[in-house]
């Protein structure tokens, strides 16, 4: 007699997997395992990030981990130790490859408590990017603030081309971004092309001078900034100032050498609702330019710092 059992019945995922919260005093940070992506940042009950449903995809890449490369990769197209390499377009209207490979992948949470939380991913050797790295993403609360750290390991047994940022959307509060103020610690702004892709550097001025607090109304920015200054500790800031007297602060260490900051004109559910403060250790284009890329040996690692506070 042949005898059956109905299969477990699936359930649909959420397209941003698992979801982790952390708390620490009136602090609490949803971290979601898609993307390794900060998906809220509250303190006091007043939003630093702006927050996404746990059952809608990150728009616009918000909160996301971007590795192994950010920003742009012209065509998708490079050329490392003598080999030409292709990834997939994925921003067609620019034919370039955005943000690497791991922003809707979902990452494994190793480690949780109350304030501390480490989510890990390696990277699967594709005929784009034949080398296996290992990511491990930490989110800390503490006294400082929120504290993100992300260390990159080369698994491989050649040495990989990599770069990493990230993609908060800083929020500006019940405010609109027309009523905020933004500076950013850097002395050199990037020049681009049609397709956001980089020229060369100029001096800060006009529009792209925001070394001291400058008035947003009226400015659409999708830039990046070199040249980065830093404090006493090393730490790079960008600082969203908002009419309810708050400020959004956030740092990056010295491993970071860019800034990428976008109001989301146009973009679909931004479209100018918060501002994306992106550090990056290199700017577009770097696996085709080489400009600050890293050159991750086997068994190397590399380690990034950064931060957000709400003052």
């Amino acid at each position: 007699m042949n005898t059956s059992t109905a299969a477990p019945r699936a359930v649909r995922a959420l397209p941003t997997g698992t979801q982790h919260t952390l708390t620490r005093g009136d602090a609490e940070a949803v971290v979601a395992a898609v993307g390794a992506s900060l998906r809220t940042y509250t303190v006091g009950g007043v939003d630093v990030v702006l927050p996404f449903a746990e059952t809608e995809s990150a728009p616009a890449f918000s909160g996301a981990v971007l590795a192994p490369w950010p920003n742009r990769l012209t065509d998708g197209e490079y050329t490392f130790d003598g080999t030409a390499y292709e990834v997939p377009v994925t921003e067609h209207a620019r034919r370039t490859a955005l943000h690497g490979l791991v922003a809707y992948v979902a990452f494994t949470a190793t480690e949780q408590s109350d304030e501390r939380l480490v989510l890990e991913h390696t990277i699967v050797p594709t005929p784009g990017y034949p080398w296996s790295v290992h990511l491990a993403v930490t989110y800390t609360l503490d006294d400082d603030g929120l504290r993100v750290e992300v260390t990159a390991t080369n698994l491989d047994d050649t040495a990989a081309p990599y770069g990493v940022g990230f993609h908060p959307w800083l929020s500006p509060g019940d405010a609109a971004v027309d009523e905020c103020t933004l500076q950013v610690d850097a002395d050199a702004h990037v020049t681009v092309d049609g397709r956001l892709l980089p020229t060369g550097t100029e001096p800060v001025s006009g529009t792209f001078d925001l070394r001291a607090a400058t008035s947003l109304r009226g400015v659409a920015l999708d830039d990046a900034w070199v040249g980065i200054t830093r404090d006493a500790e090393r730490r790079s800031w960008i600082r969203l100032g908002r009419p309810d007297g708050r400020t959004v602060a956030m740092w990056a260490d010295e491993t970071f050498a860019a800034w990428q900051v976008c109001t989301g004109d146009g973009i679909p559910r931004i479209d100018r609702r918060g501002v994306a403060a992106e550090p990056m250790t290199c700017v577009a284009d770097a696996f085709r330019t080489g400009t600050d890329l890293v050159r991750l040996e086997p068994g190397a690692r590399h380690h990034v710092t950064w931060g957000l506070q709400l003052r």
